[in-house]
């Protein structure tokens, strides 16, 4: 778990910031549709393939830990070659590629969890804490050995901050690379992994069309449709904070720590989140996590708050993925039958990592250029985007979702 989100956590903080930097600052100059097709389209075709790729050849064919070494080590490879092109139609490919192959892993490591632990939902929360610290150590790691000098402590998020070195923006794409490591270093620790042999004499050869069978509970098909909407603006959160954050004054080399901070509230939440499923049960937990998007995004739109407040309100961001993501993913297990493990946790993939980020995608261009306005003046066009309805509409969105959820939702584990 510390090395499956410790690779993700390296690249995706920065990798908007740097695709919508202009050319002169060291970025690539990139659209927000361009970005949203990048970030958001390439990860929903790796997410929509996962099941007919990871999910169906882990139970059935091969073990899990194998086939996970060879999509994480694969990879790695493409995002560091990624890392050294400069046009759109490359990026978009490449980033297509590398989410066919990375975007199985992650139900993947689920489903070799839940296949060696008994109590799901106090040893689940436990194991998958490490890949939240992964994704901070990561986070860290390279801005302070790659994008600042002279680090010194301070009060205020992210705490430890240095001077930034003059080519700070370009240096972003490495982000890339280091993620590319830490990828392929991953690849040979899954020969380490437990063995997790398939089930090749189930009655249903294909997997992952049983695991589509989940949608008989009505309780999976809600929580789907409350998934396709948080998926939406979880997406949103990766394409649009980081420039957020710079447009706010915060430091290029200063945006990836900074957002840790709601991995570190992820941390305490996901350590209690087993306390909390067995005394208020996975409707109401899954309920605050969905409307911790809403004030979240309330927050980020309230203009007249101090920086600081905006930056520390990330936070939510704990309650957002403990509450909610690994809930579910719990939940979706429970109502698995065993010989479907795998696939259902990819089913259940394709709507939080496949429909919700191509429509996050595109709805996150959508926005940008309906809140964006110019104003011809006598020199160059001042453009202006308005963050503040912007992130009041994701709010409302969380809010109807969270809505939607608890009243629709009814607990079928028995």
């Amino acid at each position: 778990m510390f090395l499956q989100y410790a690779l993700w956590g390296a690249w995706l903080p920065v990798t908007a910031r740097y695709l919508s930097a202009s050319v002169t600052e060291g970025g690539l100059g990139f659209s927000g549709s361009q970005i949203g097709m990048i970030l958001g389209l390439a990860g929903s075709i790796g997410a929509i393939a996962a099941p007919f790729i990871a999910g169906q050849i882990a139970d059935r064919y091969f073990s899990t830990e194998k086939i996970l070494a060879f999509l994480v080590s694969f990879g790695g490879i493409v995002k560091w070659y990624t890392a050294t092109q400069t046009d759109y139609h490359s990026w978009l490919l490449l980033s297509i590629l590398y989410s066919v192959l990375y975007m199985p892993t992650l139900a993947l490591s689920n489903s070799i969890t839940f296949a060696h632990i008994n109590d799901q939902e106090n040893d689940f929360p436990k194991i998958r804490i490490w890949g939240t610290i992964g994704w901070i150590v990561a986070s860290w790691a390279f801005p302070m050995i790659w994008l600042q000098t002279d680090l010194q402590f301070q009060y205020t998020p992210p705490f430890i901050v240095g001077a930034e070195v003059p080519d700070v923006t370009s240096r972003l794409a490495d982000a890339l690379k280091f993620s590319g490591i830490i990828s392929i270093c991953y690849g040979v620790f899954c020969f380490l992994l437990p063995h997790t042999p398939p089930k090749r004499d189930a009655v249903e050869k294909l997997a992952f069309k049983k695991a589509f069978d989940l949608f008989q509970y009505s309780s999976f098909s809600v929580l789907v449709l409350a998934s396709l909407a948080v998926s939406i603006i979880h997406q949103i959160y990766f394409l649009q904070t980081g420039p957020f954050l710079s447009s706010i004054g915060i430091p290029d080399s200063q945006i990836g720590p900074a957002m840790t901070i709601g991995q570190f509230a992820e941390i305490l939440t996901m350590a209690y989140l087993g306390f909390f499923l067995k005394r208020i049960g996975f409707k109401k937990v899954i309920t605050i996590g969905i409307g911790a998007y809403c004030l979240r995004y309330a927050i980020f739109g309230t203009e007249l708050l101090p920086v600081w407040v905006m930056i520390v309100s990330q936070a939510f961001h704990g309650f957002c993925y403990a509450f909610f993501f690994a809930a579910a993913y719990i939940y979706v297990d429970k109502i698995a039958e065993d010989d479907v493990r795998h696939s259902a946790q990819t089913v259940f993939g394709i709507i939080i990592l496949g429909g919700g980020p191509v429509i996050g995608g595109w709805l996150s261009g959508y926005l940008q250029e309906a809140y964006t306005t110019v104003n011809p003046l006598p020199g160059p066009d001042l453009i202006t985007f308005d963050y503040s309805a912007f992130w009041y509409t994701l709010s409302i969105i969380g809010l109807v979702a969270t809505a939607v959820f608890y009243f629709l939702f009814n607990e079928q584990t028995e």
